[in-house]
């Protein structure tokens, strides 16, 4: 019994039988959601879902998608989703589910490039593959598997050189959604030059200068910046033309300024919540953008020799501080979790401690966040004190893999390719 169940988890471990097997749950999953939705009250399908749908409504009826109150995305996504309306309206799930399996793929691909083995680089991708959170957020019909899948591309191009294709993922990954931007520092810190000008004189401090300026504007990152920031600002003007004002406030302007003041995991909720009707109100959302922006700024400088720490640092860094933070906004780190897992050193009893620890601060948050909306309790105090337990716990795991990280060694058995 023992050596058979072994035996189906080694053929599990097989890439084509663990996407397939993948796949066919999300789209379980799909047809569970339609059939819920049609027989039950409590609907299975994200409300996001039917606003992508609304939206993409007034696009084939040749209006603006912000017609549609409360979509605040790229009208791109507007336009992705119009099957919805002239082929199935579960195009745009069906979408989510692919681009699901497919960061599962670029992740044990990375793994692969990583210096892992066949074996261990599918099993590490199982935990993005098989994890019912990513499987239930995609097939519910919400869009963040489409960003998981640009950043890792990202990252994917960028190990394997190729700098054209690294940096028009890069800048339609900042256009859909602006929390990528968090790795442009570390993106241009690791493009310098390995090695300074030749016929330098290290004493001189103008050739020292000079050195520094030859190292970091290097061909590479001046073609990446020429051509992410080319393709961002040529989709900005476009829809700017397009949909005027209301596209720059609802798909860029609105996540600068907004203040949420409905129970999330923010540390910052209560205080917004308890300010929101102060003049001074703006300006504390704004100040609390201060402690993100020096922690990443920190951890770019930190980190930046390992793309893949820093970037999952810099995301775990910006969802836990943010003014806002929803469950669904975790599986931005997530996604880069399985690269990080194979070089730490935690035990596997220190590993799930994490893990029970990290769900254990979000029964916490969960409670009074129930009480407060099904039973109309005034449990303020309790999320937002939640809330402040939670954030010190992701501070926690994220100072436990710091310390416990391993970065991949320099000298590996493959080479990377040059660049393109």
């Amino acid at each position: 019994m023992g050596l058979s169940i072994q035996k189906t988890l080694l053929q599990l471990m097989r890439t084509h039988v663990l996407l397939s097997f993948a796949f066919v749950m999300r789209l379980l999953l799909v047809g569970v959601g339609v059939y819920q939705d049609r027989t039950m009250v409590v609907k299975y399908t994200d409300i996001d879902y039917h606003v992508f749908t609304d939206a993409s409504r007034y696009v084939t009826q040749g209006q603006s998608p912000y017609n549609r109150s409360t979509y605040r995305y790229t009208p791109l996504l507007a336009w992705m989703l119009t099957p919805n309306i002239y082929l199935t309206s579960v195009f745009g799930k069906l979408l989510f589910v692919a681009c699901d399996v497919l960061t599962g793929l670029l992740i044990q691909r990375l793994l692969l490039l990583r210096g892992l083995s066949e074996e261990s680089s599918c099993l590490h991708s199982a935990l993005w593959l098989l994890n019912p959170l990513p499987a239930g957020v995609s097939s519910r019909g919400n869009a963040e598997s489409l960003l998981s899948a640009l950043v890792l591309g990202t990252l994917l191009c960028l190990e394997l050189r190729r700098m054209h294709a690294a940096a028009l993922l890069y800048g339609l990954a900042v256009h859909m959604k602006i929390y990528p931007v968090t790795y442009a520092l570390p993106i241009a810190l690791s493009l310098q030059a390995r090695k300074p000008t030749g016929g330098m004189r290290s004493g001189a401090r103008s050739w020292r200068l000079w050195a520094f300026i030859c190292r970091v504007l290097n061909r590479d990152l001046l073609m990446f910046t020429l051509i992410s920031g080319g393709l961002f600002c040529g989709l900005t003007l476009l829809f700017y033309h397009m949909y005027g004002w209301d596209f720059l406030h609802e798909t860029y302007l609105y996540h600068l300024t907004r203040r949420d003041i409905r129970h999330n995991f923010s540390p910052y909720f209560y205080m917004l919540y308890l300010t929101a009707e102060s003049s001074w109100s703006r300006a504390l959302g704004l100040a609390a953008f201060l402690p993100q922006a020096s922690l990443l700024l920190l951890t770019s400088l930190a980190f930046h020799g390992d793309l893949a720490l820093c970037c999952f640092l810099n995301t775990a860094i910006f969802v836990s501080f943010n003014k806002v933070c929803t469950s669904q906004y975790f599986l931005w780190y997530l996604c880069l979790l399985p690269l990080v897992i194979p070089h730490l050193s935690l035990s596997l009893k220190k590993g799930v401690g994490l893990l029970v620890l990290w769900f254990a601060g979000q029964g916490l948050w969960l409670a009074p966040a129930y009480y407060l909306e099904f039973e109309g309790w005034d449990t303020f105090v309790l999320i937002w004190l939640a809330g402040l337990l939670f954030l010190m716990i992701n501070t926690y795991i994220m100072v436990s893999i710091i310390s416990h990280y391993k970065p991949e060694p320099r000298s590996r058995v493959h080479k990377r390719p040059k660049a393109d």
